[in-house]
């Protein structure tokens, strides 16, 4: 469970702090139906900027924003992009919903909302006192340190130091301290040793996205029932919502599937990696090139006995189908030769590296269960191309310049030359051993206990359903927090 202990003195300073910089909280109930979000608030949304760095931007960690970068309320339906089968190649209908539309441009928002707000609103973190670190391989980190400052804290990012120069460019924009750990994606061994050594100093309070509750708490309640919401709208008389497809990262989107299994039992979920690091499905170690998910550990929250298959995709089909989506001459090719409409091309820029990784696992996946046009498969969009414009740049300086046949070649070898390699469909014992990873990692390294670890697969406490069940005790505590600004009645 979540720890919603309270500590009141530090409470009542963040409540002090939160009155002088007219801070208000959303709920997790407002975050899935944005709709309750107060009239008044929505009316001074009209004139904030998607990215302002200001706390009424807290009201848009929602898949619902319309897709605007200023003053954009809210849609009934999440946005989201519908991938057609010219473009991937198998007959089923594959559904992304659209993380550039939150503030900062990616989801990590809402997960990181998720591990501070209650550590914030029972007075665990005090904002006059604690500095909130942010451990991760990139976006995580850019959310965490977003919150923090909207919620008048300090936030200390740590990314591993060859994450994108744009990720480093915008923490250092907003004024953040910044620790780069080395290595990729791939080290996140290193980012928990910075972190093992910041707690030795008690003003430093660790927001560890692998292993706190609220990441996945978050993803349930609002990515799930999004991801649903999406389906219901699109959905065609007997069409199945046949599966969904997440790379791991820290494992909270993953949570995202306990919550459509629950709704579609029937459904298949598929967790990703990167190929040059195949963690779940070799026990593997190496670096790759996916930036925003982390290997070589199994991350505490990933309810592994709830994932039905291992997907591991190269990351050189994510590269280079980066750079046909936005580069001209890809944009040329799409729109001459599989006739896409402008919409749908400019929609596909929404797509960052993750994104077209988690794209992938569904043509895969699609591929393996031979999913027909009456089945669905859904994802998510991590973030989007603006965060990897140096990435393309890199491209196109190893490669050289690019054109409409380099293009041709991308599209038929990395997404419709796509096979059913390098996946599997995972057994009880399967799950089992991938589960017994995080002995090594959570036992072994970061003090977790192995009857903790039991308890973790065999439910023996009702782990996962109490987790995302505490969705209402936290919207209370948010609740009372905010009748006690002060700031509610003022609007």
């Amino acid at each position: 469970m979540i720890d919603l202990t309270r500590e009141e003195d530090a409470l009542a300073c963040n409540i002090q702090t939160a009155r002088e910089n007219h801070i208000i909280i959303p709920t997790i109930a407002q975050m899935k139906n944005p709709e309750t979000v107060p009239e008044a608030i929505q009316q001074k949304l009209k004139t904030v900027g998607l990215w302002d760095v200001n706390p009424l931007n807290l009201f848009r960690i929602t898949w619902k924003n319309e897709p605007k970068e200023s003053g954009g309320l809210f849609r009934s339906v999440p946005n989201y992009i519908e991938l057609p089968s010219e473009l991937t190649g198998v007959p089923c209908r594959i559904i992304a919903m659209v993380g550039k539309w939150f503030p900062t441009g990616c989801h990590k928002v809402g997960a990181s909302f998720g591990c501070l707000a209650p550590r914030l609103v029972t007075g665990q973190f005090n904002v006059k006192k604690h500095k909130a670190v942010w451990p991760s391989t990139g976006n995580y980190c850019r959310g965490g340190a977003f919150n923090s400052k909207l919620l008048g804290a300090q936030g200390v990012a740590i990314l591993p130091a060859e994450m994108s120069q744009e990720r480093f460019d915008w923490l250092h924009s907003i004024g953040v301290e910044v620790i780069a750990t080395p290595g990729c994606e791939s080290n996140v061994k290193e980012i928990f040793d910075k972190t093992n050594e910041l707690k030795q100093d008690p003003s430093y309070m660790i927001f560890n996205q692998f292993e706190e509750m609220g990441n996945p708490l978050w993803h349930y309640n609002v990515t799930g029932n999004a991801l649903a919401d999406v389906f219901e709208a699109v959905k065609r008389p007997g069409d199945r919502f046949a599966g969904a497809c997440f790379t791991s990262g820290s494992a909270g989107t993953m949570s995202t599937g306990d919550r459509l299994k629950e709704l579609y039992p029937r459904l298949k979920l598929g967790v990703g990696e990167a190929l040059q690091c195949p963690t779940i499905l070799n026990n593997g170690f190496g670096g790759h090139r996916i930036e925003g998910i982390g290997d070589k550990h199994i991350p505490w929250i990933h309810n592994v006995k709830n994932t039905d298959m291992a997907i591991a995709i190269d990351d050189e089909d994510s590269q280079r189908l980066l750079r046909l989506f936005n580069t001209p001459e890809g944009q040329q090719y799409l729109r001459e030769e599989l006739k896409l409409d402008d919409t749908l091309i400019e929609q596909l820029t929404w797509l960052g590296i993750s994104g077209i990784a988690n794209v992938l696992c569904c043509i895969k996946m699609a591929k393996y269960y031979e999913f027909t046009e009456r089945d669905i498969v859904g994802t998510v969009l991590t973030d989007s191309a603006v965060m990897y414009g140096s990435r393309i740049a890199e491209l196109n300086r190893e490669y050289g310049a690019y054109s409409c046949n380099d293009a041709l070649l991308d599209h038929n070898l990395h997404m419709l030359g796509l096979k059913t390699d390098n996946m599997q469909e995972l057994t009880y014992r399967d799950r089992k051993r991938v589960h017994n990873l995080k002995y090594y990692t959570w036992v072994e390294q970061q003090g977790k206990t192995a009857e903790e670890l039991d308890a973790l697969w065999y439910d023996t406490e009702g782990t996962w359903d109490t987790v995302h069940a505490q969705a209402a005790d936290l919207d209370d505590l948010i609740n009372e927090f905010n009748e006690r600004t002060g700031l509610l009645k003022e609007l």
